[in-house]
């Protein structure tokens, strides 16, 4: 049995956003260290609180593991001569590794015999390492922010007031940013502040506990939700469930406490997501439902201390709550006075981006895109696309979405309610902002898929046009998101619409705005579109070379793409495919170079081309008729047929024959079967083992 390592990193208050990643992030440090340093471990384990970073590790080891190093010398040909006696260059490398000639070995490699030296380097004491895998650990945590702080050359997410640093009780012995190493806590900063004395991690948790701190993320989470749970129980409601505020405020609390409080029914009349985004996003509280779903005019609020009179703290949040509730009441019947159709010709004020233009001129774009896309997939919708696409971004020019940008598109819908627009229409302002985020909901209507679609081609267009393309790192103008919008969206709706017609017709709009060539605009985009779509595809399980194959024989229409890729998949076990995808890349490779050519049944010398000849003539149309009605599954299935054809044609024929008519004759055969196949994928792209 090993040791115990108790490390503690006490500091200001770190924000919520930071603290689960860095736990993370903590424990893979120290994981890395340990195993670089030959060091075993049991169990690891990080605990935090916004004035605390824990790690704690079991079974540490007292030592290191021992090593045995192998270095490879001169060949045993050139180490002796003739007669056995060590060369220069043998002597040489038994003294540069610290050996006498005769400690040495021999070791056969593939290259032949040569000297090796073996050392078995003892491992250290594992305590005299620690200090420095510490301090490691706390010096390389990759916080999104950090800060310095007084006259220090060193970074932290927020500054540090204490390291506790444990090694089977000991203190491990360090300084970083003028703070020594010791065994000292401190417990909640109001209710409990001092320092106090620990030995391990048991010790730890029950010392920090009784002075008011919960170290444990999970533990934390649970007792917030089971207090909230009762607290809405208790004015007969429920919560308002959000998993993203529950974990924020778990990471916000070291002693979580909840209360209840109330606000005026007369708010209840603001629309629902204006109460919840202020009570949520701006105030981190949980709003409360009735059992049909209808909010409540209460609110759960979670605290960090427990209040000496909780009715104190209910009214000090009551009246905040009070004050934004009136300011949102106050910029809802304010903008109301406003109809949202005169609120676009405002949008000639705001600016979408100093290269393209303003966000009014962005609509006019997108408007006429939507317009051309409705025209293909729906035209009887024309008219609502079009005036859903003019007021989507009507609603930027409210106080409303300025105070609470969080509500863009939803207030959009509810002031286009108010003023009587079509139902469809005003679903669609709201709609057309989906998905925003990776697997979130998508739109429900075509009027706003088709609003979606256009305003996020036109960005990405817009921004390629100009240059900002993302990078590796940075993609600022979140075009990835939108690329993956556009593909989700598609995919949801089974719209037949090829990107590189969309593009065209959106680069056409977007005009001396772009700063490129639209051919090259267009060439970088469908290959953004491309990468954001295999990895997609890919992540979702997809076979990585059916992937590869189907979409090198073209990504532009996604729906089609979709369908050759789930049928290749599960084309994949048919006997007849792996031998069918070695034959086609043969044939792949041979008539790589050539040009192509009509084919002369007449010069065919041999049976076999002939029966490949006249299988092939036999599915061709059948092939091309499964392409054409989109049945992959069954064209698969009848290009199976040309296997046994296939192979008799290479066993017996030799396609490079010195009679150049005869040659290309077969090569003109060979081209023909490998296009019936690049209809489905390019199968020289599948893995195989042969």
């Amino acid at each position: 049995m090993g040791k115990e390592l108790l490390l503690e990193i006490g500091t200001e208050e770190i924000p919520a956003a930071f603290l689960p990643k860095a736990l993370k992030d903590m424990e893979a440090i120290f994981r890395k260290e340990l195993a670089t340093h030959r060091i075993p471990h049991g169990e690891i384990r990080t605990l935090g609180a916004p004035r605390r970073l824990l790690l704690a590790a079991k079974d540490i080891a007292d030592r290191q593991e021992d090593q045995l190093v192998e270095k490879l010398g001169p060949a045993k040909r050139v180490a002796f001569d003739d007669a056995g006696r060590p060369s220069q260059a043998a002597l040489g490398f038994a003294k540069g590794q610290g050996l006498a000639i005769e400690a040495l070995c021999t070791v056969t490699t593939e290259k032949g015999e040569y000297l090796c030296a073996r050392k078995e380097i003892v491992g250290a004491p594992t305590d005299g390492l620690l200090p420095a895998i510490v301090t490691k650990v706390i010096t390389e945590i990759p916080f999104r922010k950090s800060m310095r702080w007084s006259d220090l050359d060193f970074r932290f997410a927020r500054p540090i007031h204490w390291i506790l640093a444990l090694f089977g009780g000991q203190i491990i012995p360090l300084t970083i940013a003028g703070i020594e190493s010791g065994h000292q806590s401190r417990g909640h900063r109001f209710m409990s502040p001092d320092a106090f004395a620990v030995s391990g991690l048991d010790d730890y948790l029950a010392r920090t506990r009784e002075r008011f701190v919960i170290v444990d993320p999970a533990e934390r989470k649970r007792i917030i939700a089971e207090e909230i749970a009762k607290a809405a129980a208790a004015v007969d409601g429920r919560v308002f469930t959000d998993e993203a505020l529950l974990d924020e405020v778990t990471f916000l609390t070291e002693y979580p406490t909840v209360v209840c409080g109330s606000f005026d029914p007369e708010y209840l009349r603001l629309p629902r997501e204006v109460l919840i985004t202020t009570m949520m996003s701006h105030q981190k509280y949980f709003p409360v439902l009735d059992a049909k779903g209808a909010l409540l005019p209460h609110f759960l609020t979670v605290n960090n201390t427990l209040a000496r009179d909780p009715a104190v703290v209910r009214r000090g949040n009551e009246r905040v709550i009070r004050a934004r509730l009136a300011d949102a009441r106050f910029f809802f019947e304010e903008d109301r006075k406003v109809p949202l159709e005169r609120r676009v010709e405002g949008l000639q004020k705001v600016v979408f981006h100093t290269l393209l233009g303003t966000s009014y001129e962005k609509v006019v774009r997108f408007q006429t895109l939507a317009a051309r896309i409705a025209g293909r997939i729906a035209p009887d919708l024309t008219a609502q696309v079009e005036r859903a696409a003019w007021l989507a971004k009507a609603d930027l020019d409210t106080q409303m979405v300025c105070e609470f940008a969080e509500l863009q598109g939803i207030m959009g819908r509810e002031y286009a309610l108010l003023a009587g627009e079509d139902a469809i229409v005003a679903r669609a302002i709201h709609e057309h902002y989906l998905p925003t985020a990776a697997g979130g909901d998508l739109p429900e209507t075509d009027v706003g898929a088709i609003v979606g679609i256009a305003d996020k081609i036109d960005t990405i267009c817009g921004f390629f046009g100009v240059g900002l393309i993302p990078t590796g790192t940075a993609d600022p103008y979140a075009l990835r998101r939108q690329a993956l919008g556009v593909i989700a969206i598609i995919l949801n709706r089974g719209y037949r619409l090829p990107l590189p017609e969309l593009l065209d017709e959106s680069l056409a709009i977007l005009g001396p705005l772009a700063k490129r060539s639209p051919a090259e605009i267009k060439a970088d985009v469908l290959e953004f579109f491309r990468g954001r779509f295999e990895n997609q595809l890919i992540s979702q399980g997809h076979p990585y070379d059916v992937v590869d194959a189907v979409l090198a024989t073209g990504a532009g229409d996604l729906v089609l793409a979709l369908k050759k890729i789930q049928a290749m998949a599960a084309f994949k076990s048919h006997p007849d495919f792996e031998p069918l995808a070695v034959a086609f890349k043969r044939a792949v490779n041979i008539t790589k170079d050539f040009p192509g050519g009509a084919i002369d049944s007449a010069c065919f010398a041999t049976s076999e081309e002939k029966e490949l000849y006249a299988a092939y003539q036999g599915i061709r149309r059948t092939v091309e008729g499964h392409l054409e009605a989109g049945d992959y599954p069954a064209a698969l299935t009848a290009l199976a047929g040309l296997r046994k054809p296939v192979d008799a044609f290479f066993g017996a024929v030799l396609v490079m024959d010195k009679d150049e008519r005869v040659r290309l004759n077969r090569l003109a055969l060979l081209g023909a079967i490998a296009a019936l196949f690049h209809g489905v994928a390019d199968f020289s792209r599948i893995v195989t083992e042969a």
